[in-house]
């Protein structure tokens, strides 16, 4: 079965939804800055276009990772339930990106309800991540490359995404761990749709 197109083009939309509406992003808020301020930031309630940003941003690139997801699900069969584990929780982390787009900041900063609960997608997002990746590099079985890949991402997204954003470095820091997070789904989709030969049950490579 292959898994690859789909998989790989559910993670090109995502990257490439999310690449679009960071750039469109300082269109109707010209103070909004990449440097200064978190993404989501754009999105919150009462800012104009917050619904449109959100939704670029972070609805349908969750959903489509989330797709992406699904279809590697085929590939994974005979990895054992690590692996596939590791998957689902990759796929919990798409989950909670999605939400961070239906569960907006409030740009007043009174609705601390809303705070909270955005708050909460935006941890389950690295949270789930991070165990997903380590179990995906540990038991998927694509290499020593892909394991490496797994390790440094589960490191790095919540290095970047909590312990580094401080003062003027927290819009940057955070796109760096969004980028790697997507930069991750790509490799994984490219990776994880080949079938494992160790495998079992897995064809042997046609010979030529």
């Amino acid at each position: 079965m292959n898994t690859r197109r789909p998989a790989v083009a559910w993670a090109c939309l995502a990257s490439g939804l999310f690449v679009a509406s960071l750039l469109l992003a300082g269109t109707d808020l010209p103070a909004y800055s990449h440097w200064l301020h978190p993404v989501a930031l754009r999105g919150a309630s009462g800012l104009p276009g917050a619904m449109l940003f959100n939704t670029g941003a972070f609805l349908l690139p969750g959903i489509a990772l989330v797709l992406a997801a699904q279809a590697l699900r085929p590939a994974l069969v005979g990895c054992g339930w690590a692996a596939r584990i590791g998957l689902t929780l990759a796929q919990l982390s798409a989950l909670a990106f999605a939400l961070q787009g239906a569960l907006p900041l409030d740009a007043s900063g009174q609705d601390e309800r809303a705070m909270r609960l955005h708050a909460l997608a935006w941890m389950l997002w690295w949270i789930a991540f991070v165990p997903g990746a380590l179990l995906l590099a540990v038991r998927a079985r694509r290499g020593a490359g892909f394991a490496v890949a797994c390790l440094s991402a589960a490191v790095l997204v919540p290095l970047l995404a909590v312990l580094a954003p401080v003062d003027a470095w927290v819009g940057l820091a955070q796109r760096l761990a969004f980028a790697l997070w997507l930069g991750w789904w790509l490799l994984a989709a490219l990776v994880l749709s080949r079938v494992s030969v160790s495998a079992p049950g897995s064809s042997p490579p046609a010979r030529r």
